[in-house]
């Protein structure tokens, strides 16, 4: 008999772990290289708050953004409000209950480039 390579987290649910999480001297490495990012430990993600000059700033960022999240099939957590722009970045299908991993940092990175 094969067994799954699925798994039941806390909460009961089945998930496939298809995304590695980022382990703690990866998750170190990788920040060291995004600065402006802050680390949440109790969600395993990074955050960045951006401002822009106004709303139509902010949201040509926003679309830039969301172009290049859909291609590379990993989408922001995100706030908007006039010309501030609240960006949470975890993989939710990494580990058990989500995490970081490489995709947020890929995206992050693209992000910058975006400002």
């Amino acid at each position: 008999m094969k067994t799954s390579p699925c798994q039941v987290n806390r909460a009961g649910q089945e998930y496939c772990n298809m995304v590695a999480q980022l382990s703690q001297s990866e998750r170190e490495a990788a920040l060291a290289q995004l600065p402006n990012w802050d680390y949440d430990s109790k969600r395993d993600a990074i955050s960045r708050a951006f401002q822009f000059a106004d709303f139509t700033a902010a949201f040509a960022f926003m679309s830039r953004v969301a172009l290049h999240a859909e291609k590379a099939d990993h989408h922001p957590e995100w706030f908007n409000v006039y010309n501030k722009v609240d960006i949470t970045l975890t993989t939710h299908d990494a580990g058990a209950n989500g995490g970081l991993s490489q995709r947020d940092i890929d995206l992050a990175t693209v992000i910058e480039t975006f400002v």
